[in-house]
This record gives C-alpha cells, structure tokens and sequence, in this order.
C-alpha cells in the first residue's frame, strides 16, 4: 500500500429530496471538476453506499423524508464514522447547528447557499477526508511491517520503545548485548524507522491499532 494520489478525481455525494437542488448542485460541482452523485434521501444513499469510492464530501440537506440529514450525521458520529459531512438547509436554527457541529459537521450552510461558501466548504471536507483516508493507510503499512517481525523482534521492538537499553534488554532475555544490537537493527530495517524517535511512534501506532 502506498501513499494516496492527492489528484484523484474527488466526489460530491448530494443527497437532498429537492430535485432542483441537487441539478443545480450537480451543475456547481461539475464546474470546477467534481464528480457527483446524488440521492434522494438517505435511505437511497445507504442501499448505494461504496466504502472504496476515493476521497469525497457528502452534502446533505438536514430536513429529509425518512431519517433526516441530521440524524444521519449524528449517527455517523456515535459509529465512529469519519466522513465528512456539509449540511444545509432553508432552516438552521442554533441549536441545529450546534448539534451538528458537534457531530463533526464541516460547516452548516443555509439556503439558498452562496455558492463560493459551498465550494470552500465542500473543498475543506474533501482534504479532510484525503487526510483521514492517508492515515488509515499509514496505519495499515506500519502494521504490515509489523507482522513481518518474528516474535522475538516483537518482543526486543515493544522495550526499545519503551526506553531499555540495549544491555537492559539483554540481561532481561539472558543474551548478549551484540545479539540485541543485532535483531535490534532488522528491526529498524523491517519497520523502515530511519530513527529511535519514528520506532517509538511505530510502536504507539502499533498499540492502538491492537486496541
């Protein structure tokens, strides 16, 4: 796995019960070369959704038929679902907003939305997602080279970033100082660490993907 193409075609999910809305949505972002789709409700959404659809920001009306925008991205939240959200709607009261923001909303907008505010806040969501997406992939390729470590490099790895000495760690396994260097250093080689600093981040990245 490798890093993402940050030019990558993004994608605009609208979804808004409003037909007028989302072609004249379908229009904006098409403008400055953005892909769309879009929904009707939330429920269409969710029977298409695609988890490997690249890097995009979801617009969503928050009253709708059915589950409304809002109660979607607050379901979202207590998931522990990250994607990037930007509601609108003809109404947005402060306690709306709050409740939103507080979910994780990239910004509340109301209609009829300016369309400048739109892009910038649909354009924050996607770099946001790009972002989040990189450090799920940074997270799989540290715990791919992870695994290619056998258990003792596990073991000599899990001390050295907790701050052993060399000769600490030898006397705690019964070998010499030598064999600890010598496993201590495939380890830095398997885990691609270039310092003692990036092992010790490697292992707290290691510890919460085990969590």
């Amino acid at each position: 796995m490798g890093q993402l193409d940050a030019s990558e075609t993004a994608t605009v999910v609208v979804i808004d019960d409003d037909e007028n809305v989302r072609e004249a949505l379908v229009g904006l972002f098409h403008s400055v070369g953005l892909a769309t789709e879009t929904y009707s409700s939330v429920k269409a959404f969710v029977a298409n959704d695609l988890a490997d659809r690249g890097s995009y920001c979801i617009v969503l009306d928050i009253r709708l038929p059915g589950q409304s925008g809002l109660e979607f991205q607050e379901a979202l939240a207590r998931d522990g679902d990250l994607r990037s959200v930007v509601l609108i709607s003809a109404h947005v009261d402060v306690q709306m907003a709050v409740r939103a923001m507080k979910a994780g909303a990239v910004d509340v907008l109301t209609k009829p939305v300016r369309e400048q505010d739109l892009l910038d806040a649909v354009n924050r969501g996607i770099e946001r997602e790009r972002a989040r997406r990189l450090s799920v992939t940074r997270s799989e390729d540290i715990g791919a080279r992870y695994q290619t470590l056998s258990d003792r490099e596990r073991e000599i790895m899990n001390r050295v970033a907790s701050g052993m000495l060399n000769k600490q760690i030898a006397a705690e396994f019964d070998l010499s100082e030598a064999t600890i260097k010598l496993h201590r250093s495939h380890v830095m080689q398997k885990m691609h660490a270039s310092s003692l600093a990036e092992l010790v981040r490697f292992a707290d990245e290691v510890s919460r993907l085990k969590a």
